[in-house]
């Protein structure tokens, strides 16, 4: 496999498609017993093919492809059923939630949201301006990580590990004041 990994590293789009073509449907199929609906499994076959690639030039030489593959979609599956957890811990909350947004509309709680919302400003303006760009990116557009990586001109992963540096910068500088 070798060879049609170097195709791949020099972006050989036919190299691409055979990787994904000889891998596909083996990993679909794993994905498939282990998530609720095809749609999920489908959605998680593309990124874990996205994330192969761009993992590619960090792919040890005696690594095997196809254990290396289904130990990616694992992950994703994990992650998958984490994210699903916590949605369901937050509907959980509901009627927690109805009571907070009763109390919205008092004048104390409109008085902490404006002190609130301007220690978030400043604390925002007292980071780096890489840094400000990456959080406003991702939380006021509400651009997913892949998007942002193409803004800045980084891969998903340098792009996460950014977004990750930046918000304990930001909860650093935020309890600081």
């Amino acid at each position: 496999m070798a060879p049609l990994i170097n195709r791949m590293l020099a972006g050989d789009p036919q190299a691409i498609e055979i990787f994904y073509k000889t891998y596909s449907s083996g990993i679909l199929r794993y994905l498939k017993h282990r998530l609720p609906r095809e749609e999920d499994a489908q959605e998680i076959l593309n990124d874990v093919f996205l994330d192969a690639v761009d993992a590619l030039p960090t792919l040890r030489e005696h690594t095997f492809l196809q254990t290396w593959l289904y130990k990616i979609a694992h992950h994703k599956v994990a992650n998958f059923y984490r994210k699903r957890k916590m949605k369901s811990f937050l509907f959980s909350q509901f009627s927690y939630l109805k009571l907070v947004a009763e109390e919205i509309n008092e004048p104390e709680f409109q008085y902490e949201k404006q002190e609130l919302l301007l220690k978030l400003k400043q604390t925002l303006q007292n980071l780096s301006e890489r840094y400000q760009q990456i959080l406003r990116l991702h939380y006021e557009e509400a651009m997913p990580i892949k998007m942002i990586a193409l803004e800045i001109n980084l891969s998903p992963k340098a792009t996460e590990s950014l977004l990750y540096r930046a918000r304990q910068q930001f909860k650093k500088d935020y309890e600081r004041t």
